[in-house]
């Protein structure tokens, strides 16, 4: 056994996992499964920018794999595809040559929406969000427009290898000076669910979550590292926004936004799952099992709302509402052979806190740094709940996993 290739297809399934979005534990674990369907113990570690895989030769001798992993998105059939090619593997063992000729049949046959679909995935969650944080009709659709704008901007870095922070300052910019116009003209009342719902498509939401859940579950390196990740294109927004909110003070005045509108659960329902469709899409979720990723998400947003009507701390809700998402997924999981990785961001994408990150940025840009830190320390209690909750049935799932192993044994 030619033991150097095969440390190097396990080190490049784990590569083309992390490009596609899949979380630290499971790259981990497909490398070091891989090898030990061979026979060999390896150990792997993964971060958002990096991959290292080891092991020890027969003789005695380590050898060790390192990849990097460059700038990536969430593409949910990759993962789904490239999960499917791991487990086949540790099951059939086949040759090094045939098993790097299935990862090429695999990668070859990964799916993508096209532009115009794209598109809508990015005008569906802005209007979803916009409407869930209490603007009216034309806020949401303002919103979406500038969604559509900020996803067409996005697909042009991308193709020039732009820096990630300059990009997403640049995108901003449009995002909020759009809503602001229409709010000068009169057509648009509250900016703010404009803006905030446009900013979803932009705002690392759910990549905060996942560094709370990183750093909760002992994945310390990925979890800072996935902070920073989330500092930066935060800061990266305020500038954005900043620079949009003093141009349009220099034109129009200082934008004002009308209160947020109490649209009631059964609207509250729809633009969930609106956003949740739009996110599925954004993600790269495709046939029929996207219907039942959206349904998780209207699942996860009546369980929080009901929670709050329950008078449960904010706090305790989004816990709850996060161990509600995941235990969906686990059970969607195993009941369509399909990782929960899918149910599980779609569940969760409707009630990370979002508004908060972006409120938190708005404070920066006036200055109010008192608010500022109120609310910085509300967004992190709210991501830190919702990742406790989550962790709370992953780790019950792993342990009952582990336990039905030993049985076995």
């Amino acid at each position: 056994m030619n033991y150097n290739k095969l440390l190097k297809f396990s080190a490049d399934l784990g590569y083309e996992l992390s490009m596609a979005g899949a979380e630290t534990y499971r790259v981990e674990e497909s490398c070091t499964r891989i090898l030990a369907a061979y026979g060999i113990e390896a150990e792997a570690f993964a971060i958002p920018n990096s991959l290292t895989v080891s092991l020890i030769h027969p003789n005695g001798e380590p050898a060790t794999r390192m990849r990097r992993i460059g700038f990536h998105g969430t593409d949910l059939d990759s993962v789904e595809r490239l999960s499917a090619l791991s487990r086949r593997i540790c099951q059939e063992k086949p040759d090094i040559e045939t098993a790097t000729l299935w990862l090429e049949q695999t990668k070859r046959t990964c799916r993508a929406h096209s532009f115009p679909v794209a598109m809508l995935g990015n005008f569906l969650a802005a209007v979803g969000f916009a409407i869930l944080f209490g603007g009216g009709i034309a806020d949401a659709l303002v919103g979406g427009l500038s969604a559509i704008v900020v996803g067409i901007m996005t697909r042009f870095f991308v193709g020039l290898k732009t820096s990630r922070f300059f990009s997403t300052t640049l995108c901003a910019i449009p995002l909020a000076f759009i809503p602001y116009f229409f709010e000068a003209v009169g057509i648009i009342s509250n900016v703010d669910a404009a803006i905030t719902g446009a900013v979803m498509v932009l705002i690392p939401g759910l990549l905060f979550t996942h560094a709370m859940r990183d750093i909760i579950f002992g994945d310390t390196n990925s979890g800072i590292n996935r902070i920073i990740q989330v500092l930066l294109i935060t800061i990266a927004i305020a500038c954005g926004t900043a620079v949009a909110w003093n141009l349009a003070s220099a034109l129009w005045g200082a934008p004002q936004s009308a209160p947020p509108l109490d649209w009631g659960i059964f609207v509250e329902c729809i633009a969930a799952l609106l956003g949740a469709l739009g996110f599925s899409i954004m993600f790269n979720l495709h046939g029929p099992g996207i219907l039942l990723c959206v349904a998780g998400g209207v699942a996860t947003w009546i369980i929080y709302c009901a929670s709050m009507w329950l008078g449960v701390n904010q706090m305790i809700a989004m816990m709850i509402a996060g161990s509600a998402a995941a235990i969906y997924a686990e059970v969607m999981a195993r009941v369509r052979k399909y990782p929960a990785i899918g149910y599980l961001i779609i569940g969760v994408i409707v009630v990370v806190p979002g508004s908060s990150l972006y409120y938190t940025i708005s404070y920066i840009i006036q200055g109010d740094m008192e608010r500022f830190s109120s609310m910085g320390l509300t967004t992190i209690g709210l991501a830190g709940m919702l990742a406790m909750g989550i962790l709370l049935v992953s780790t019950i799932v792993r342990m009952w996993a582990e336990w039905k192993v030993k049985a076995k044994k």
